[in-house]
């Protein structure tokens, strides 16, 4: 297979393309960010207006704007950044870098993305910062502390440079051993890795960052048990995770399959809910899993991924990749930077599909555990979710149709009621 012919193309005509492209998506983005916060004053629907009292309701819509503001000034200062990176050839410059340092391309790679991340993790820590210790403490959700939240960075590090060092590696040695066959094998091994993570995540990277607890005996453990066994789901682990040494938002999420299912219940969650929305909020976990919908969301996102590295594959040997960016040495890498860019408006497109997807799937769990537990009691839950996250309830169509996995509080409120 040879790659498109690169005398037909221009290597200035690509770059301005790049621009282009970076310049267009942050226009829309922002675009779609004023649409919503247009509506932030928005009277709340009739059936959600037990979600705030007047005092909250009124730290909500502060809460809302100023991370509204916050967010527009992060992106225009990411996107003036990363336009200079690419006007001032700061990649041929890294390139540069990672050759004088490495002896072969792979550990040039290996370099070269480690600058990159650590680089750009670095300048977007203070944003970080910002938004844990001055707006969310401002607003009553962070509880983390300052050795915390650095202790996290270096232990994110550590991982990436590990875990993802690994994975990048044996991508490259995939592509120096088959050439453009390599995203035939890349997509088996990440086919491969994608369920080793899910069967594996909670028991060995989850433990890193959190502590991990049996749910001890009572109500609570015997009233998820006998729904399980009433649904016919087979469950023996339910953990407790201490997320409120970072937040007090509330989350709860099942990981695995087979003998390794588990439900994990933030601590923050136990508190917030009683046992029976607590119930109501796994019945619909659980819906998910007799609907099949986690099977179908991996074999979706490997078909996508299978998709993107073949076209990936087509392109990768192809000089103007690397030319575009001022990079007179081909490589796996720049060509990587360069294609990622230009698929980006395809994954945006694919990311609305999968989206819409996953707003279909959350109904249809939403009426499984209506139908096999207490409608009423999820939508209880779902309230109390909000307005403890002061989550907006009036967010713009467009919005939510590009980047919602979820459906909105109204709409799973409002199907709810339809249905009971």
């Amino acid at each position: 297979m040879n790659a498109p012919n690169a005398s037909a193309m221009n290597p200035q005509l690509l770059f301005i393309l790049i621009i282009s492209v970076l310049v267009v998506s942050f226009l829309i983005d922002k675009w779609i960010d004023h649409l919503n916060a247009r509506h932030f004053d928005d009277e709340i629907p009739e059936s959600l207006k037990d979600v705030y009292k007047e005092k909250e309701y009124l730290k909500s819509q502060a809460y809302k704007k100023e991370n509204y503001r916050f967010s527009l000034i992060t992106s225009t200062f990411s996107i003036v950044v990363t336009l200079c990176f690419f006007l001032f050839k700061g990649f041929a410059w890294v390139d540069g870098i990672a050759r004088s340092l490495g002896n072969n391309e792979v550990i040039i790679t290996l370099i070269f993305f480690g600058i990159i991340m650590l680089g750009s993790d670095v300048i977007n820590t203070p944003f970080s910062y910002y938004r844990t210790f001055v707006i969310e403490e401002k607003y009553g959700f962070n509880k983390s502390s300052k050795r915390l939240f650095f202790t996290d960075k270096l232990k994110g590090w550590v991982l990436s440079i590990i875990l993802g060092g690994a994975i990048l590696a044996i991508i490259l040695w995939f592509y120096n051993k088959t050439g453009d066959q390599f995203w035939i094998y890349t997509w088996i091994f990440i086919g491969l890795f994608t369920v080793f993570m899910t069967l594996f995540y909670s028991s060995l990277i989850v433990p890193l960052f959190n502590k991990q607890t049996p749910l001890e005996e009572g109500a609570l453990e015997s009233a998820i048990h006998d729904f399980a066994r009433k649904a016919g789901f087979d469950l023996q682990n339910i953990y407790v995770i201490d997320g409120s040494k970072r937040s007090t938002k509330a989350n709860a999420y099942f990981s695995g399959f087979g003998s390794r299912k588990r439900i994990v219940l933030y601590d923050t969650l136990i508190d917030d809910l009683d046992t029976e929305e607590i119930v109501a909020v796994l019945a619909h976990e659980i819906g998910h899993y007799k609907k099949k919908h986690v099977l179908v969301n991996m074999i979706m996102s490997l078909l996508l991924t299978g998709i993107t590295l073949y076209v990936f594959s087509l392109f990768i040997g192809n000089r103007i990749l690397s030319e575009a960016l001022s990079v007179s040495i081909p490589s796996f890498h720049i060509g990587l930077i360069t294609f990622g860019i230009l698929y980006s408006p395809i994954s945006e497109l694919t990311g609305i599909l999968m989206n819409y997807i996953s707003r279909r799937f959350e109904y249809q769990a939403d009426d499984y555990a209506q139908k096999n537990y207490n409608g009423e009691a999820l939508i209880s839950s779902l309230k109390k979710l909000s307005g403890k996250s002061l989550s907006n309830l009036t967010p713009h169509k467009l919005n939510v149709f590009v980047h919602y996995s979820h459906p909105t509080l109204l709409q799973r409120v409002s199907n709810l009621k339809v249905k009971n």
